[in-house]
């Protein structure tokens, strides 16, 4: 549409899905912000309005080209898709955008690219002109691994796989994290607090840096007039300094809801991420998930987008949605001051700034994720998914497949568990189940069965198993996934196993905690098992006074003690 800046777009060959329920789809009338797994994957942000589009591995850009953003090599704007030839098969993992707007790209291979606006120096290329095209940053970078990128309004931030924290651009109030207030027109690490620390994560407000290291700790520097760093004041910081306010809690991840798209967790399956505890920015407060599910926010409320139940500006983090059940995901918005969460149940809250109004305590939507409350609510509305204009009646192979599970008209197998049927294709089986292509052989039994029994799994469980074969999805409380991550390991199915850990982590609590402990060795499942020590070693008081502390076996327990104390778990 005139008047909005642009769009670039990359693909890879992936399902396409809808942006939100078809009833709202006519309501998307601007340009939106998308990501996910899609044929077409296209990428926008609210401001500055830059559509990215990723296909097969080839990237494209289109729409309002101010300042440069679409980095085509020239200033014209385009309502049709123009090739990016420097980005094309460079595979991308971390894409993020300011408000000038410039864009930071980091490609699979470590390399970090930057275009757009650079009054500041914000592209790191040590000039101040405008970045035409997409250039690659290599000042103070040479031999160094990009993982992730964050962008400010003005300024910039890279994450190296060492940890390391590099930062440039406005310098204003600090965000920089450079000591002064003096500009930085190249990428310089940021040290004092983090010069021995394992950064992890990163997210930039408006004019404010902050980053999680390896241990679950958050610090923050920059602008802090509405208390957006955490601190327990609103005096700009120049350096990093840690959030006491969130002292002994554990936050594993940063995640920038609006400005940041990341794909840094490659070993993770098509359309999963990694349990969504985070840290998400917005113009000028934060909220912080820790480990247990618990949500905390901070700094300016003018639009109650800290859901404390007033507009009062919060200093220090205090804790949110106390009376609700286990948060597993949030998001804010910076050009809108909304924010949202999603319960490990599924329902979806949001508080803030909606169409001119202040909602200032968490209000209970009918959406079924957080992406949905910023395509409807925010102004202008903004998505990370795809928009499907596909007639309502197509459907995709794999909506097929999902349509088809457990379906009597079309099955041709069925499976009895526990006394009650699973409608199943012996055809699907086969194709995606090494086990399923050995059971249906000539010389097996079950090859010439039309009924199969099923003893060794509760039903549940197997059910959630054949689902998974049909949609890629695992679809299980926390609470039983543990049956799931044992028919996993016995069917040799290493993406299923994956998944199991994923969503155990997310049912984690200090009563059980020891208990999925004892599972993930039971089974091998390592990143589990690293997840659960890490919780148990942190909580460790709570833990031992548990009863399934007490009723672990003996050599288990002997190991945890001898790898908590190496972990200096028992100093004084």
């Amino acid at each position: 549409p005139a008047g909005r800046p642009g769009a670039v777009i990359h693909s890879a060959g992936l399902r396409v899905r809808d942006l939100c329920q078809r009833g709202h789809l006519h309501h998307e009338k601007r340009p939106c912000r998308c990501s996910g797994e899609a044929d077409t994957h296209a990428v926008h942000t609210p401001e500055p309005h830059l559509p990215l589009c990723f296909s097969l591995d080839q990237v494209w850009a289109f729409g309002l080209n101010c300042s440069n953003c679409l980095g085509t090599g020239d200033s014209q704007s385009s309502i049709l898709p123009k090739k990016l030839d420097v980005l094309c098969g460079k595979k991308v993992v971390s894409l993020s955008y300011g408000s000038g707007p410039h864009v930071l790209l980091a490609s699979e291979d470590g390399e970090l690219f930057a275009w757009g606006h650079n009054s500041y120096s914000q592209l790191g290329n040590g000039t101040t002109n405008q970045g035409v095209a997409p250039v690659l940053v290599s000042a103070n970078l040479l031999n160094k691994r990009v993982t992730e990128v964050a962008c400010g309004s003005h300024h910039s931030l890279a994450l190296t796989d060492a940890g390391e924290v590099y930062a440039w651009g406005y310098n204003n109030c600090g965000q920089v994290g450079s000591g002064s207030t003096a500009n930085q027109p190249t990428p310089r690490r940021v040290s004092n607090c983090l010069q021995n620390k394992v950064v992890v994560s990163i997210t930039c407000g408006q004019t404010s840096s902050l980053a999680v290291v390896q241990n679950g700790e958050v610090y923050g520097w920059g602008y802090n007039g509405n208390g957006q760093l955490g601190l327990g004041n609103n005096g700009n910081q120049l350096t990093p300094c840690r959030l006491v306010g969130l002292q002994g809690l554990r936050v594993l991840q940063v995640s920038t809801y609006i400005y940041t798209h990341k794909r840094t967790h490659t070993n993770l399956p098509p359309g999963e991420t990694l349990l969504p505890l985070q840290i998400a920015s917005g113009y000028a407060h934060s909220l912080a998930l820790t480990d247990e599910g618990l949500l905390y926010a901070w700094g300016a409320n003018t639009y109650g987008q800290l859901g404390t139940g007033n507009k009062s500006n919060q200093l220090s983090p205090v804790q949110i949605l106390t009376e609700k059940e286990r948060i597993v995901e949030i998001a804010a918005c910076h050009s809108t001051h909304t924010s949202a969460a999603k319960t490990q149940s599924g329902q979806v809250y949001m508080w803030g700034q909606c169409r001119g109004q202040s909602i200032v305590l968490p209000f209970l939507t009918l959406f079924s994720c957080t992406d949905d409350v910023f395509a409807c609510f925010a102004t202008p509305s903004v998505t990370w998914r795809l928009l499907s204009l596909e007639h309502d009646d197509f459907l995709t192979v794999a909506q097929s497949l999902k349509k088809e599970f457990d379906s009597p008209d079309t099955a041709d197998l069925k499976f009895s568990v526990e006394g009650k049927y699973i409608h199943v294709h012996k055809a699907v089986l086969k194709i995606r189940c090494e086990h399923f292509r050995s059971m249906f052989q000539s010389h097996w039994n079950e090859d010439m069965k039309e009924v199969i029994e099923i003893n060794q799994f509760p039903y549940p469980v197997y059910r959630a198993f054949l689902q998974f074969l049909y949609t890629d999805n695992v679809d299980l409380p926390p609470e039983d996934a543990i049956g799931l991550l044992d028919l996993a390991t016995s069917y040799c199915e290493k993406r299923l196993k994956r998944l199991c850990q994923h969503t155990i982590k997310r049912g984690i609590t200090v009563e059980n905690a020891f208990s999925l402990l004892a599972a993930a060795v039971r089974y091998d499942a390592e990143d589990l098992e690293e997840f659960c020590f890490k919780f148990c070693v942190n909580r460790l008081t709570e833990v031992t006074q548990t009863a399934a502390f007490w009723q672990i076996e003996g050599n288990l327990l002997k190991q945890f003690i001898c790898r908590a104390s190496r972990c200096g778990a028992f100093k004084n």
